[in-house]
């Protein structure tokens, strides 16, 4: 195992990803962060404050659970039952710029599944992704538009991200699939 970003590196790259959505986001009032859950749902609260502290003006947020909207949900191979949890968006998406909010962005697979379900819950002027690692090894034509760190690790090695409000710490780490 070993630890690719620190809490400040980590604290130092959103607010850099905080910066870079202020000056591509024309009107803040049509702004929404939309976090994937789990721990694109905690990257999303993180910069949705610090985008209301730069701005001084509450911006919308909400949560996205994906799980039915998942390629692999009924995959012959998976043990046990998924857990389906809520989404929590209390506004309106329709014509607004969605930035969609996720950790890790790998195969590309989460995000396509979270582009289906806000999809459902209405018709957003533009979805932009927003995430804190970007690594190698896309398996569908899905890329970041704000990405905070880019890595390219072994096809056998997992990204592992852990903040605070979950791990009670914030790093990024490497090891290997077992």
């Amino acid at each position: 195992m070993s630890i690719i970003l620190n809490a400040s590196q980590i604290n130092s790259i959103l607010n850099n990803l905080a910066e870079q959505i202020l000056s591509d986001v024309p009107k803040i009032e049509d702004l929404a962060i939309v976090g994937i859950r789990s721990r694109g749902e905690i990257l999303g609260n993180r910069l949705c404050d610090l985008l209301s502290h730069k701005t001084d003006k509450d911006i919308l947020c909400g949560t996205l659970d994906i799980t039915m909207y998942r390629d692999d949900l009924n995959d012959p191979q998976g043990a046990a039952q998924p857990l389906v949890r809520t989404t929590e968006i209390d506004f309106d998406i329709d014509n607004k710029t969605i930035i969609l909010a996720d950790d890790v962005l790998f195969t590309g697979r989460s995000a396509r599944a979270a582009l289906d379900a806000l999809i459902d819950l209405g018709r957003p002027k533009a979805i932009k992704l927003a995430v804190l690692v970007d690594r190698a090894g896309r398996e569908f034509p899905i890329q970041a538009d704000y990405a905070g760190y880019k890595t390219d690790v072994a096809p056998d090695q997992r990204v592992q991200v852990h903040f605070v409000e979950s791990d009670g710490k914030d790093e990024v780490e490497v090891d290997v699939v077992e």
